[in-house]
């Protein structure tokens, strides 16, 4: 039987219910589920999609089976429908249908479709050689903003002889004419432009810098592509199928699975690290996303951790060459049966790091609390973290889609507090209302108030593990008709009250752009806001005061140095610290411009005087 996903009534239409019923099976594990699922997905299999809203469900389901698979029978199933996927895309678009859906920030790169964004140098350079045939500049688009034309009379020039003819005085430049002309026969202008970018006797991040002021609108079709966001997974050496329900939020404390053994690393050869950084790259494209660390992240620093459940995590640093001024950067992402389902990044200093998480939206009610916590654990074993930080726009801050699912709640159930008194406050009133009435939903004003500020997560700290315990009963249960439980009362009556034992942290108002402005306020009152005379300056300080001859030093250690020695000249009594720890500040230094960015972190954490310091000048009253 045949069903036709036209949209109507979905009482009255049978494509409807199916997927209905196929998102429903996705919670589903008793004994036999496996067989309903492949029953389900070969009925709907024979469907004929008209609705795009439908196709898209399909497709969303497809994935999270693929990833959470109730049996060895669901996976053949799940990849026949997968490979083939473009198919009904191509069926869907000949019924002229609105196929603006397919482009949307959270369901873009489905195989079949077409992407355009504008992307960096770094990026469109990987991506046109990945899949040149299929990669093109949108020009049409691109001259219709006369904003555009500047930045093209600015920089082409460099490669088209006499351009500036036209570019420089005329109206109405036949810019495609010009380019045609200067492209090789059987060339692409896009392929052509990059080479005369990579031919730049440039540093690299110069050349990058001067392509993307061009801001090029990139085109590229999916097909039935590897990459696309449909057929963008692999087998795993062996799958995890899942039996029974999913681990959900309540299920899992921090504190077990801090105390747990620390999770086993294993480092990957550059060539295995290589395959990441591609898989990683083809992960963030297809979503309309990027990283600093997914586009330049270094493949000779990549480590791999299987933490069971089909789940492995992979973690790399950046390369001595493009590392942040002072922060230490770990990026990563993670394979659920070889399903990509979310990327992470951790940005820190000494034992802190700010930490961002996200899961894909189509895995999110998929275990997100485990992993998370595992993410966590492998972050603590890499950096020698013991304080985790959330950035508010994780939790809502001008972020509508974490305020719509309540992102604050996941962290605080989770065992996190608010870095700022008030809004610690506000959240246990919310806390004591929800025990006192299930029904209760924090408003959305609350939400937004309490994504004002930072949320942490101590290690070293023991009220944050007892809070945590405390907080796993935050959801009440109910016993009867609206009814709130004893049990429920208690938990909520202890939390507050353990509440008021939890004292601010070090690393509350802390933030390395607090340093940085307080360099730049020193730049303004003493250097004429001349940021080359405050960088010589603060170099020629800092060397008298750590008596440090730079001789043997590389141009990356010299970097580094001139970086440091911006904070570092703000200390006044630099110059009567130990000659340890001096030594010391020389060792974080040159640490910072050598392979390993991890072994950089921890020096920081083994110096107190300096972390002291740093704190100082970079937390706000």
């Amino acid at each position: 039987m045949s069903y036709t996903g036209r949209p109507h009534n979905s009482m009255f239409n049978p494509l409807d219910r199916l997927l209905t019923r196929l998102e429903a099976a996705k919670g589903l594990f008793n004994s036999g589920e496996a067989g309903s699922t492949v029953k389900l997905l070969a009925q709907l299999s024979a469907a004929e999609f008209r609705d795009p809203k439908s196709l898209l469900r399909f497709h969303e389901a497809l994935l999270f089976l693929r990833a959470f698979p109730q049996g060895p029978s669901v996976i053949p199933a799940v990849e026949r429908l997968l490979n083939t996927f473009h198919t009904r895309v191509d069926g869907l678009r000949r019924h002229n249908p609105d196929m603006s859906v397919f482009d949307d920030f959270d369901t873009a790169g489905i195989a079949g479709t077409t992407m355009q964004d504008t992307l960096t140098f770094e990026v469109v350079r990987w991506l046109a050689r990945r899949i040149p045939g299929n990669v093109e500049v949108a020009w049409e688009d691109y001259w219709e903003d006369y904003q555009n034309e500047r930045a093209a009379g600015s920089a082409l020039p460099r490669f088209i002889p006499l351009l500036e003819e036209d570019a420089d005085v005329e109206a109405n430049i036949p810019w495609m004419t010009w380019l045609e002309t200067a492209t090789v026969p059987g060339d692409r202008p896009l392929q052509w432009l990059l080479r005369q970018f990579e031919q730049l006797p440039f540093p690299e991040r110069e050349r990058a810098e001067l392509y993307d002021s061009l801001r090029l609108p990139i085109r590229w079709r999916l097909e039935n592509l590897p990459l696309s966001r449909t057929r963008n997974w692999k087998r795993p050496n062996a799958f995890f199928f899942h039996r029974e329900p999913l681990i959900t939020r309540r299920q899992v404390s921090l504190t077990k699975e801090f105390a747990a053994p620390a999770p086993q690393m294993k480092k990957l050869s550059r060539r295995e690290g290589e395959a990441v950084m591609h898989a990683i790259r083809e992960v963030m494209v297809v979503r309309y996303r990027e990283l600093f660390g997914t586009t330049l992240g270094d493949p000779s620093s990549v480590v791999r951790v299987n933490v069971g459940r089909g789940v492995i995590l992979h973690f790399w640093n950046l390369p001595p060459s493009r590392r942040l001024p002072l922060r230490a950067y770990v990026a990563g992402f993670t394979l659920k049966n070889g399903v990509p389902i979310n990327y992470i990044e951790a940005i820190g200093l000494c034992e802190w790091i700010e930490v961002g998480f996200n899961t894909f939206y189509t895995y999110r009610q998929g275990e997100t609390a485990w992993i998370y916590a595992q993410a966590l654990r492998c972050l603590r074993q890499l950096t020698g973290a013991t304080t985790f930080s959330i950035y508010p726009y994780q939790i809502g801050q001008n972020n509508d889609e974490a305020i719509d699912s309540g992102a604050f709640w996941f962290y605080r159930k989770l065992g996190f507090r608010s870095a700022h008194p008030d809004l610690e406050q506000l959240a246990r009133r919310e806390e004591q209302k929800i025990a006192a009435d299930s029904r209760y939903k924090t408003p959305r004003r609350s939400l937004k108030r309490l994504a004002e500020a930072h949320v942490f997560y101590e290690l070293d700290r023991t009220a944050s593990g007892k809070a945590e315990a405390l907080f796993q009963g935050v959801s009440p249960q109910r016993t009867g008709k609206g009814t709130t439980s004893s049990r429920a009362a208690e938990a909520a009556a202890g939390r507050a009250a353990l509440a008021a034992e939890v004292q601010p942290g070090p690393w509350d108002n802390f933030s390395t752009r607090n340093l940085g402005l307080r360099v730049n306020r020193r730049m303004a009152r003493e250097f004429g806001g001349d940021s080359d005379r405050i960088r010589q300056a603060a170099s020629r300080e800092v060397s008298r005061a750590l008596s440090v001859n730079m001789a043997r030093w590389t141009s990356l250690e010299r970097r580094a140095f001139e970086n440091w020695s911006l904070v570092l000249a703000l200390i006044t009594d630099l110059r009567r610290w130990s000659r340890q720890e001096k030594d010391g500040i020389l060792k974080i230094i040159r640490a910072q411009a050598a392979p390993n960015e991890m072994r950089y972190l921890r020096l920081t954490q083994q110096h107190p005087h300096l972390r002291a310091e740093l704190l100082r000048l970079g937390s706000k009253p």
